[in-house]
């Protein structure tokens, strides 16, 4: 049984070489002009990938100062709330595709149609590259980089045990029981039941054929789909003892940890942890990456954007310049090579220091099948404030699947009422 609710009724409601980039067209200013970035950065690898481009764009635009500002993930959407009351926005924020929809219906987006349309380098990009950012023909920002959703395992213990890479989760459930030992410690899969772990959840519903947005433009859930994902995902933990105990509150950095310290063998994440696993365990040795295994329902794995958008006019010229630097080649890889994230652009991602290396076969993999996050107005209010939280009942024991499932269809409903 899929319950559906009508989205468009709630549509109604909202509206090269760093010398070669030097030389690169760019706006001359006056004096120096100083603009605010706020982004989601917060692991060290991150910050070292900022600065690296931070480090670039200063030398090829010395006249734009750029300060930036770590905003945490939890916190986001209520602090870009009350800057957009109070007026005092930044210029540039980094905004993740499930949070357009909400932050345009806000008024707290700068359309950037006619920067994009004009943009030397707008051809290196393909067009869906921009369809998560971008409603009733306008363009709200520019991806700076993706993230591409892929697991890291412990080949090290692979190979001691002979198990193959997992390409289903089925397969990937057998293999997270057998190389769990919980007498030593040791549990098969790094379960993030913790801050960020509902979009991970959402996929897994999907993976077993409930969908929240559907093809129709309606949002939903299959009911009895959600449960049986619910059930399955959960289960890692609850029933077959594969996931750590800690599981419920275990987020970015407990999963990270866990797997580099021999706790976990297998975890989910992206493509932007890469640095941080191999600054512990060796690549191709003692860890690999494979791409997300295939559910029931469809093989779901998200080729999720971050966006530089422009969230004032005030300095809209020198927060441009920045925006359309991320999409510079040099600036794409020497984040890359800091962090793991993908570059956005199609130019920038066949450079040889990627696909030269075959680490990052199970993403180039990924990019063949991957699919964006859902995104409608209300989507990361009610991931954040009804899945993780009821998902998080039934890995501590307070509810079973059908009642998780039952109050995430109820919160739903309440998020785009």
């Amino acid at each position: 049984m899929t319950i559906r609710f009508d989205r468009r009724s709630m549509l109604k409601l909202g509206g090269g070489a760093l010398a070669a980039s030097a030389l690169l067209p760019r706006t001359a200013f006056a004096q120096s002009t100083s603009i605010n970035y706020w982004h989601t950065f917060t692991s060290q690898s991150e910050q070292a990938g900022l600065d690296s481009v931070m480090a670039l764009f200063k030398a090829a635009h010395p006249d734009i100062s750029v300060t930036p500002e770590n905003i945490p993930n939890p916190e986001f959407m209520a602090k870009i709330t009350a800057a957009v009351v109070s007026g005092s926005r930044p210029n540039v924020t980094m905004v993740s595709s499930e949070r357009f929809r909400d932050l345009l219906a806000m008024g707290a987006l700068v359309d950037m149609t006619d920067r994009v349309a004009s943009w030397e380098r707008r051809s290196d990009f393909d067009n869906s590259r921009f369809d998560s950012i971008s409603l009733d023909g306008k363009v709200y920002g520019v991806p700076g980089f993706a993230f591409v959703d892929w697991m890291y395992y412990r080949k090290d213990w692979f190979d001691e045990a002979g198990i193959a890479v997992p390409t289903t989760w089925a397969e990937l459930r057998d293999a997270a029981i057998k190389r769990s030992d919980p007498a030593k410690g040791r549990y098969g899969f790094g379960l993030r039941g913790g801050p960020g772990g509902q979009n991970i959840i959402i996929n897994m519903m999907e993976a077993f054929g409930s969908p929240v947005l559907h093809a129709d433009g309606s949002i939903g859930l299959d009911r009895d789909k959600a449960i049986a994902a619910v059930d399955f995902f959960a289960g890692l933990l609850v029933k077959d003892g594969a996931a750590p105990p800690s599981a419920a509150n275990d987020g970015f950095r407990q999963i990270i940890e866990g797997f580099q310290t021999g706790q976990t063998a297998m975890i989910y994440h992206h493509t932007g942890s890469y640095q941080d696993i191999a600054s512990k365990l060796k690549p191709g040795v003692e860890f690999g990456t494979m791409a997300i295994p295939a559910g029931p329902g469809a093989r779901v794995a998200r080729l999720a954007y971050a966006y530089n958008t422009i969230t004032k006019e005030e300095g809209a010229d020198a927060a441009w310049e920045w925006i359309k630097f991320w999409g510079e080649p040099d600036a794409a890889v020497a984040f890359l090579e800091k962090t793991g994230y993908f570059p956005a652009s199609t130019v920038a991602a066949q450079d040889q220091r990627i696909i030269g290396n075959p680490m990052y076969a199970a993403a180039a993999d990924t990019l063949a099948f991957g699919i964006p996050q859902p995104s409608f107005p209300g989507a990361a209010g009610w991931a954040e404030s009804s899945v993780l939280p009821n998902f998080q009942r039934v890995l501590i024991g307070e509810a079973t699947a059908e009642q998780a499932v039952d109050d995430m269809i109820a919160g739903l409903a309440e998020a785009i009422a």
